[in-house]
């Protein structure tokens, strides 16, 4: 095909995915999400069309830039990056451009120049270190071991199968399988030294030839290549200034010692014919592991394995030893103080004091001293908590775990490990997942074992009901992933369009034989999400306060993360113990309920409102009404997140209405719907409620009398709670008022957060 024709097919797939944004000409249902994979299939197929491609997509990117067309910039982006991290033909200029436009979009505003700065940053490395992306994202993925770049990533893939049929765990988990089982170490390793190599040298580099030799080295000399290559790709890219033409020399070495210098120098001068198709060099997938879904307890224990060393994991023993609970029972050890018994003077000490004694000898253990009542210092066991195997390279930043400069440093602690934890279902399945995220930040305020050394990345997939219940009950088990496609137009075209593609998997025979290589449309789209997807979305978490008629019964507490319904129920206490006063009063249907909230105003002051009604249910939403409008922060850490009076629920009371005419009495009902952050609501008329948390049956409460509902609170760390133990109660109610707490919000990745 002539590379007139080349661009055209390529320029057609690419305005097939632009028509795909577009509100006003949507894709055929069929084809939602299959023109990006098609358009990547394409250039994975034939590399040599990767530099046409690259071209075609910065055309169109400067072209929505000039004309402000910012709903396909992010796409674009994420499209064009993709394809430059599998590349291997691209040149200096083409990168250099690339890298000039991002810097152009530095100028917009969030989510905009958020993205290109992390984009700027990666071509940076990346142009004068050709080869960089994809050899770190293949090396953590697929946990190969590198002490330069000691990195480690794993996608946690839970569905419970509660909610999903067991066609769809057992078509995914085949395709899985598949898909990995071919995807060997010494595969991978073959794949980094062949892309490291034709990357830097470009038509120098025989590519064909290089891949015949890779296939027939052994395991050892496979090893020693794949670390030659890492090292010399990681020393040049940790370098203030890495020269390209010194990352050029390096590994022009490495391939004479691989290929012997007369092939080396039959490359450079171009003795063999020019090949009509590159060979493909794939990226594979990342490691998945699949796991059904039993409690909520489960998200923490599966953390944990992931984080101990290999030496240390021996699953079937070692699983009820260890105390998933905490990792560690608390093991605080006493403050050691030594005895002064000396004058303070120099001259005054004998001769040899100046020498420390040795630890563990008599003089220590007599100089030590056990005060009780005292200040305790809590010390990791280093042996369990903080092996040295986990310790990684100086110089990583706090938050993100990557090589930084000196600011935000934390000493000694790395986050090595990256858990991308990837959940199936709808909004129950965000629910439970909601519990098992808050009870794991509960645990992490007790033993901060996990935050320092893990980066945690939540994403979701929404997997409806394949037996086509009404449109109603799809959108209302769907409202969550209904709200990150308006917010993402990205995620509405990958993400949200895999439903009908996995159930369609569902109902096809399975296939046992994993010789053939086969195109896994579902696993591509899930990878592509889980690499790209880096917005998060942030979501408020409400906690709710259960007090149950049985007064015996101490109050219950839960979470909800979308809805809770409240029902009114038939059943109410005998007649007798009513009031005198209303047992003549006509009930009508409904219960009488009072109903206390704080109002949300625009000022974000307080004000406080009682109203007593007559309703048949209550719906409390957490998720906003608006299409721009969000629950809590967009492109900011948590710790930047503004206050809970930002965050609201949308609160529908269905009122009854009592009207009297000339036929009698008469009863209806509207809707009323109002915001707040906190409220409480009480039956005053002794009929009960049953509450319903996030639409899920198995988290229901019959028989409640009251009930209070307000942003979840980040959970309180034993340090903060230490600094009030000396205090009496009023100057502990000011501490407690200082130190507001910040409400506790789950994040879920998307390709761009929220666009305005």
């Amino acid at each position: 095909m002539e590379s007139s024709d080349v661009d055209l097919d390529l320029q057609r797939s690419v305005r097939a995915v632009l028509r795909e944004l577009s509100a006003q000409a949507p894709a055929l249902p069929s084809n939602q999400g299959m023109w990006r994979w098609s358009l990547h299939k394409k250039v994975e197929r034939d590399p040599g069309k990767s530099p046409a491609l690259v071209r075609i997509l910065l055309r169109e990117l400067e072209k929505a830039e000039s004309e402000d067309a910012r709903h396909v910039i992010i796409p674009l982006l994420h499209t064009l990056m993709y394809v430059l991290t599998k590349a291997t033909g691209i040149t200096e200029e083409l990168h250099r451009r690339t890298y000039a436009f991002c810097t152009k979009l530095l100028t917009l505003p969030a989510p905009y120049c958020t993205i290109a700065l992390d984009c700027a940053i990666r071509l940076k490395t990346e142009t004068a270190v050709p080869g960089t992306l994809y050899q770190r994202l293949v090396i953590a993925e697929q946990n190969l071991t590198s002490e330069l770049y000691p990195y480690r990533e794993r996608v946690f893939l839970f569905v419970d199968p509660e909610l999903v049929s067991p066609s769809v765990c057992s078509a995914l988990l085949l395709e899985i399988e598949a898909a990995q089982g071919q995807q060997t170490p010494e595969a991978c390793m073959r794949h980094v030294v062949s892309h490291a190599l034709q990357a830097a040298l470009g038509e120098a580099c025989e590519a064909g030839v290089l891949q015949r030799k890779l296939q027939t080295s052994s395991r050892r000399a496979l090893e020693h290549y794949f670390h030659a290559v890492v090292a010399a790709v990681e020393q040049m890219a940790s370098e203030p200034s890495p020269s390209r033409e010194g990352h050029l020399e390096r590994l022009e070495e490495i391939y004479c010692s691989l290929l012997g210098p007369a092939a080396a120098a039959r490359g450079r001068c171009g003795g063999e014919p020019p090949q009509d198709r590159l060979p493909s060099i794939p990226l594979p997938s990342p490691h998945i592991t699949f796991h059904l879904w039993t409690n909520e307890e489960q998200l923490w224990k599966e953390l944990v394995l992931f984080l101990r060393p290999r030496s240390q994991l021996r699953l079937s023993a070692d699983l009820e030893a260890l105390d998933l609970q905490g990792l560690l029972p608390d093991r605080e050890l006493a403050r050691a103080s030594m005895l002064s018994t000396d004058s303070g003077i120099e001259r005054d000490l004998p001769w040899g004091a100046d020498e420390p004694p040795t630890p563990g000898s008599p003089e220590v253990e007599r100089a030590r001293l056990k005060r009780k009542g005292g200040i305790k210092k809590r010390v990791w066991p280093p042996d369990v908590l903080m092996p040295g195997s986990w310790d990684g390279p100086p110089g990583l930043h706090q938050r993100t775990g990557r090589p930084s400069g000196d600011r935000g440093l934390l000493p000694g602690v790395s986050r090595l490990h990256t858990a991308r934890v990837l959940v199936l279902g709808d909004d129950r399945m965000l629910g439970r997942l909601a519990r098992a995220y808050h009870s794991l930040r509960k645990r992490e305020t007790q033993k901060f074992c996990l935050t320092p050394r893990l980066s945690l990345q939540l994403y979701y997939i929404p997997v409806l009901a394949s037996e086509k219940p009404t449109a109603s009950r799809r959108s209302e088990l769907g409202e969550l992933a209904a709200f990150l496609g308006r917010a993402d137009p990205w995620y509405e075209s990958i993400v949200n369009t895999l439903c009908p593609a996995i159930h369609k998997l569902a109902e096809m025979p399975l296939s046992l034989d994993t010789s053939q290589t086969v195109d896994p449309f579902i696993l591509d789209a899930i990878t592509y999400y889980v690499r790209m997807g880096t917005q998060p979305i942030y979501f408020q978490i409400y906690a709710v306060k259960i007090f149950l008629s049985d007064l015996s019964q101490d109050p219950a507490e839960d979470i909800f993360l979308t809805e809770l319904k409240v029902k009114i129920q038939d059943s109410k206490f005998p007649r007798e113990s009513l009031s005198p006063r209303r047992r003549g009063v006509a009930e009508g249907p409904g219960a009488e309920l009072s109903v206390r909230y704080q109002k949300a105003l625009l000022s974000h002051r307080t004000r406080e409102v009682t109203v007593s009604l007559r309703a048949t249910g209550l719906v409390l939403k957490a998720l906003p009404a608006g299409d721009t409008e969000v629950s809590g922060p967009t492109h900011c850490p948590p710790t930047a997140a503004p206050e809970a009076a930002h965050t609201c629920l949308n609160i529908s009371v269905t009122e009854v209405v009592k009207t009297s005419n000339l036929t009698g009495r008469s009863f209806s009902t509207v809707t009323n719907t109002f915001r707040s952050a906190n409220v409480q609501i009480q039956s005053q008329d002794q009929r009960l409620l049953t509450l319903l948390l996030d639409k899920d049956s198995c988290r229901a409460y019959r028989d409640v009398a009251r009930f209070e509902v307000a942003p979840c609170p980040e959970p309180c760390s034993g340090a903060q709670k230490s600094k009030v133990l000396g205090l009496s109660s009023h100057q502990e109610e000011i501490e407690r008022t200082k130190a507001k707490a910040k409400p506790l919000r789950m994040p879920i990745n998307t390709f761009s957060g929220i666009v305005q």
